[in-house]
């Protein structure tokens, strides 16, 4: 599944950047360095059973530092987007409690480590109900419609029990939201993202705010802020969690 989500994602860059149609269109990419503060529950449930271990006060997890791309295509009123996030965040402690993981007890008193590694991909595509580009401010507001993909891996590991635990989940999240756009000409920018779902026992909301300078006509740099709140309750995995935090990065368009 991992495999088949990147090979899709990069042959829907290939498509936007070559196909001949699109010559007279804009078309960005962006490059970014992102951290995020995690907070919430996980479990690995075997037979419907797991302990909810806390991400804080259970093993003392430290903050995801990692890259962001995007890829976007401005057709008209329409934009079409595909983003890339990989998180990887661990911790480690001595257990104040016994916890059941996929199956396996890890008694109090352990010296545990763990991982949660999320391979995070975004396609959306947003329909600009208002679009005014012809004037020296730019305003741009309309729906967009999104999947949000999280392939994600969460472990736990005793090295002194010789104990190892791992779960896999795939989950495909839709969402609904909106997508604004301020700016003065081309050289600054205030934009601003905002999307829902929840379906059966998985939930996703994702809110973003960006500022965009642009010095030169082609590049530029960008900053802002952005959360999540992703709950996945798929199989034998149970995933709670809130994600938070600033990023910064660089643009080319064309």
């Amino acid at each position: 599944m991992r495999f088949t989500v990147r090979a899709v994602l990069f042959s829907l860059v290939l498509f936007l950047t070559a196909h001949p149609s699109f010559a007279d269109e804009i078309f960005s990419v962006k490059a970014g360095y992102l951290v995020l503060s995690p907070s919430g529950t996980f479990a690995g449930n075997d037979g419907g059973s797991g302990t909810r271990i806390d991400m804080e006060d259970d093993l003392n997890f430290d903050d995801s530092k990692n890259i962001t791309l995007e890829a976007a295509l401005h057709l008209g009123n329409f934009r079409l987007s595909a983003g890339y996030l990989p998180l990887k965040f661990s911790g480690d402690g001595t257990l104040s409690r016994s916890i059941l993981f996929n199956g396996e007890t890890f008694d109090v008193g352990a010296d545990v480590k763990s991982d949660v590694d999320i391979n995070f991909y975004d396609i959306g595509l947003t329909w600009y109900l208002l679009n005014i580009d012809d004037l020296p401010v730019r305003i741009q507001f309309g729906p967009e419609l999104a999947v949000k993909i999280a392939d994600a891996d969460l472990s736990i590991a005793s090295n002194s029990a010789g104990q190892y635990e791992e779960v896999s989940v795939t989950a495909p999240i839709p969402t609904v939201g909106a997508r604004a756009r301020l700016a003065l000409g081309d050289f600054l920018a205030l934009a601003g993202r905002i999307g829902y779902m929840e379906y059966r026992d998985n939930s996703f909301l994702e809110a973003d705010i960006q500022v965009e300078i642009s010095p030169v006509p082609m590049f530029g740099v960008f900053g802002g802020y952005r959360h999540f709140d992703l709950q996945v309750d798929e199989d034998d995995v149970f995933f709670d969690t809130q994600l938070s935090g600033p990023y910064a990065g660089a643009f080319l368009r064309f």
